[in-house]
């Protein structure tokens, strides 16, 4: 994996897990004072959305592949999504700093309607910034792994996602491969030398990234 990829993963993988812990977090509270006789399906529904993203993203640290993270973020950003528009239809347009000295009934007296306004918007906010990184997060791993099989790692889909390179980079550069490099479907690989190699006759050439950044390597294949 290249390190400038691993630290924009790493950075944005803890900042995904720190705003669903403050959404975790305002879901519990709302809980507490909640469930489980009122505006119970919300409640529920926010408190599943976060855990469920903190506890996929602990198995992602095991299983990496771009297949996987794809799905999981797809299917994570839709719950988000869900969530966010739950919480604007709940709270709307509502001026939460004229709801001062109002009351919420809560299962064990009220609350403020304000504090109560306040946390609503919060969680709503929160759960569009985490749908929109998702996204981001979707196209992006889409698209390194769609490059990554153009320049000739043809498991990438299936490999871990640190062999993945960032734009611009080589894939699995500066790491070896994961599983050893390619077979190659017809004739020998040759290793370039120079930038000259005589072609066989009745042959093609294809040529594919080198290992470790090294020269390239060539293979002849029967036209």
């Amino acid at each position: 994996m290249t390190i400038l990829f691993t630290n924009l993963r790493l950075v944005a993988y803890i900042s995904v897990f720190c705003l669903s812990g403050t959404v975790l977090g305002l879901a519990a509270h709302f809980a507490n004072l909640f469930l489980p006789t009122i505006n119970h399906d919300f409640t529920i529904f926010s408190l599943v959305v976060p855990s469920a993203t903190i506890f996929l993203f602990i198995l992602l640290i095991q299983f990496a592949q771009p297949i996987v993270e794809v799905t999981a973020h797809f299917i994570l950003g839709v719950l988000w999504l869900a969530l966010g528009a739950w919480s604007a239809d709940i709270i709307g347009y509502v001026q939460c700093d004229v709801l001062g000295g109002l009351k919420t009934p809560t299962n064990n007296g009220t609350m403020s309607a304000q504090t109560y306004c306040y946390e609503m918007k919060v969680i709503e906010a929160l759960s569009w910034c985490i749908f929109v990184m998702f996204a981001f997060f979707f196209v992006i791993v889409i698209a390194l792994t769609t490059r990554a099989v153009v320049l000739g790692r043809v498991y990438a889909w299936r490999e871990h996602i640190s062999q993945l390179g960032w734009f611009g980079e080589w894939p699995a550069y500066p790491t070896p491969y994961a599983h050893g490099p390619y077979p190659h479907p017809y004739g020998i690989p040759q290793q370039m030398v120079g930038n000259y190699v005589q072609q066989a006759p009745g042959h093609s050439i294809v040529i594919q990234p080198g290992v470790h950044g090294g020269p390239a390597m060539v293979t002849q294949v029967p036209a």
